[in-house]
């Protein structure tokens, strides 16, 4: 499979999505201000997929869940079960690896108000598609939030009344992928206390036990 179907650099096939990208980066020329590839192996055995970048985290720095509140629950949690050679993110040089992992988005590139709407969804469920047909058997992919995962059931051609999303909900498919759902890790999520570090945790927890046991 190309990298191109993975992900394209220069994608601009939701016009709002690239309109708005141009005046973001007209705005904050510093910015990456462009789709944000995924982070991490190649060959990964857990799959993290986000909702979309954020305007001054990965929208600027070009990494995934780097440079805003929610990377940073997310990569002390990913340090803390081994997916991370370290516990802070921040910058896309600053030579944190993932180990035996992968973060990427449902839809590549910032949204206004960092919401996207389903016709932005769906273009961008052919390259989620794509990168989940890639992974191995007995991949944990891991949807961070209701979206993402309605994302990962759509682009695996499943019904989504069959497969309801849930914290810490463990779905198994006849492909031989798991889909483990969390609340997002945004800073609305972890101020209200919809979901705790505990929480987080337990996610991550289930994912390495699951792993580990092949």
């Amino acid at each position: 499979m190309s990298d191109s179907q993975l992900f394209d650099p220069d994608c601009r096939a939701c016009p709002r999505l690239a309109t708005f990208l141009d005046q973001v980066k007209a705005d904050y020329p510093d910015y990456y201000a462009r789709p944000v590839p995924p982070f991490g192996v190649a060959d990964p055995a857990l799959l993290i997929v986000g909702l979309a970048p954020g305007m001054h985290g990965a929208n600027a720095t070009g990494r995934p869940f780097t440079g805003d509140h929610a990377g940073i629950l997310l990569y002390e949690t990913l340090y803390q079960y081994g997916f991370s050679t370290a516990a802070e993110s921040l910058s896309s040089d600053d030579g944190l690896k993932l180990i035996d992992c992968r973060i990427t988005n449902a839809v590549k590139c910032l949204p206004p108000q960092n919401k996207p709407v389903g016709a932005e969804i769906n273009t961008c469920n052919t390259y989620l598609t794509h990168e989940l047909y890639s992974l191995y058997e007995g991949s944990i992919v891991l949807a961070l939030g209701s979206i993402a995962h309605n994302s990962v059931i759509k682009a695996l051609g499943l019904r989504q009344k069959s497969h309801p999303f849930g914290h810490n909900r463990l779905h198994e498919f006849d492909n031989g992928l798991r889909l483990l759902d969390s609340y997002h890790c945004s800073r609305y999520n972890t101020q209200t206390r919809r979901l705790t570090t505990e929480m987080f945790q337990a996610v991550f927890a289930r994912a390495r036990d699951l792993i580990d046991a092949g």
